[in-house]
């Protein structure tokens, strides 16, 4: 099986680096051809007489086939729908079809096609004027196909000019006279949508819910036995025990059961401009010594010597204002250019109570320690990557530190809660929206007024979620469902006779899944052939 994943891995990336215009019927085309293959190759291998790991990645791979092939057929729906706005890319696809042999092109007769093309797209200007899409979606993705051919054609004319004298001297101003207007045709397309489809509710955030159908299917590609509604309710009950510890918290304080001033306190605990790296520095060597001196994991010291920093863009900030990391830790805090208000936001929300139990998360034991051992353990598996196995196992380490009295202080007790409780209103307010039941503008409030997030702050979360391609629709309940999920096996094996040393590093060895089908390899048990989502892990857990 790892051979086969291997080459179905290959597989994909040869093709796609083959078929760069990625919205194209000849893309789609080559792809809907490449998952049929695939389906009738896994039909062919004898589960049987596979191992019990060979059979976790068999059923992995066919779930990873299922789920593309799907995603690949709701995205070519959408081509289809507009697909017209590219009739002029027929004349000259064979020009970028043939560059990729290196084929001679006739650069007096392409030149010629390029015109052509360039009146057609006038023509489809003038037309669609009248005729605007539905909506911004359409719209998006209409201007996506183009930019998508702009930018293949640009490769193939990169590959001849300079090169071939003759097609330099003739195709010089035909280019770019085209790439101009493919540029115009682009931008006119992405604003051509009726404006009375927009909802905006005041938030200028505009997104497009997916429905409780969608969702569905997605969470049964996660191999998550639950309905929206389901995890809704569980998200609830999270949430109000995360609003009982903070008013325990803000009660320590001494701001009696009025945790939105011990919250205010919290944040306005941050450090001077120029010392938030450092600060991230002390409450990272903290959360290392803390696990090492329980011995709750492995920590390779290579790992320990090579994680790094960086700071985060302005720019990043307005998406994302909170730190992220990975193999780096990226540092969120204000630069010079910002704005008096947005300066304090960003202190105020990044102060080191909030970040007490994020550093950890993003770097070890969480993603940077999830990054440095998948490179080094079964780094075949890194195709059926997820993010409840990503950012849940994170996740997880926060339930865990806190249930061992990570924080030292009522403050720190406040910054883990604060996150905490956020995790809990992302599956409420992303499963509400997606359902079609909340609006951005509501969704900001909540995060505002229920979590007591700051308001630039809560804006830019809700516009992560809906109106970038950033997360995907299930991103931001996987948190999480993803660690209570690794919450519920750990108590398992726990039970069983496992260290929790034992359970940590063994997760650590086996790479990403669906935390789920990890389970039967824990746990030594065989997977079904055809097995779907079935365990119902914890949901009464605090």
């Amino acid at each position: 099986m790892v051979d086969i994943i291997n080459t179905f891995k290959a597989d994909k990336n040869a093709l796609r680096g083959t078929y760069t215009i990625k919205e194209s019927e000849e893309y789609y085309q080559r792809f809907f051809q490449f998952y049929d293959n695939w389906e009738n190759r896994i039909k062919e291998i004898k589960f049987k007489d596979l191992t019990p790991t060979e059979k976790v990645d068999y059923v992995l791979l066919k779930n990873l086939i299922e789920k593309e092939g799907y995603l690949l057929n709701q995205d070519y729906k959408a081509f289809e729908e507009v697909a017209s706005v590219a009739d002029f890319t027929e004349i000259l696809f064979p020009f970028i079809q043939e560059r990729r042999r290196g084929k001679q092109p006739d650069a007096k007769v392409l030149a010629q096609q390029f015109k052509k093309a360039e009146e057609i797209i006038q023509t489809k200007i003038k037309q669609l004027e009248n005729d605007k899409f539905q909506d911004w979606l359409i719209a998006e993705k209409a201007a996506g196909i183009v930019t998508s051919f702009q930018q293949g054609l640009k490769e193939a004319y990169n590959f001849y000019y300079a090169y071939d004298p003759d097609f330099t001297w003739w195709m010089e101003s035909p280019y770019k006279s085209l790439d101009e207007d493919l540029t115009k045709y682009s931008d006119f397309l992405k604003e051509n949508y009726s404006k009375e489809s927009i909802k905006d509710d005041g938030s200028g955030i505009i997104g497009k819910p997916v429905g409780r159908k969608t969702l569905i299917r997605n969470l049964e590609y996660e191999f998550i036995p639950y309905t929206p509604e389901e995890l809704i309710e569980t998200a609830e009950k999270q949430f109000e025990w995360c609003k009982q510890e903070m008013i325990k918290a803000s009660q320590e304080m001494g701001y009696g059961n009025d945790w939105k001033a011990a919250l205010e306190h919290v944040k306005n605990t941050y450090v001077e401009p120029g010392k938030q790296p450092e600060a991230i520095k002390d409450l990272y060597d903290h959360s290392v010594d803390f696990i090492e001196k329980r011995d709750l994991i492995t920590f390779p010291e290579m790992a320990k010597e090579t994680w790094g920093m960086i700071m985060m863009t302005p720019e990043r900030q307005k998406v994302n204002p909170f730190f992220t990391g990975g193999w780096e830790i990226s540092i969120s805090y204000p630069t010079q250019g910002m704005s008096h208000e947005d300066k304090l936001m960003s202190m105020r929300g990044n102060n080191p109570n909030f970040s007490f139990p994020t550093v950890q998360h993003e770097l070890l034991p969480g993603h940077n320690l999830q990054f440095y051992m998948n490179a080094r353990h079964k780094p075949y598996r890194s195709v059926f990557g997820t993010p409840f196995w990503m950012e849940g196992w994170a996740l997880y380490w926060e339930i865990n530190l806190w249930n061992k009295d990570f924080p030292r202080t009522p403050e720190e007790k406040m910054g883990m809660l604060f996150w905490r409780i956020h995790r809990c209103a992302r599956i409420i307010f992303s499963l509400k929206y997606q359902l079609g039941e909340w609006t951005p503008q509501e969704c900001i409030d909540m995060l505002v007024d229920e979590v007591g997030h700051e308001y630039a702050n809560a804006e830019a979360e809700v516009r992560r979620s809906f109106a970038t391609s950033y997360t995907p629709p299930l991103y931001q309940l996987a948190y999480m469902v993803g660690g209570l999920q690794f919450y519920a096996l750990r108590n398992e094996l726990l039970e069983k006779g496992w260290t929790e040393k034992q359970f940590h590093d063994r997760v650590m060895q086996e790479n990403m899944m669906p935390v789920s089908v990890l389970r039967f390899l824990l746990e030594n048990k065989e997977i079904p052939e055809d097995y779907k989502a079935s365990w119902k892990f914890s949901t009464d857990f605090k």
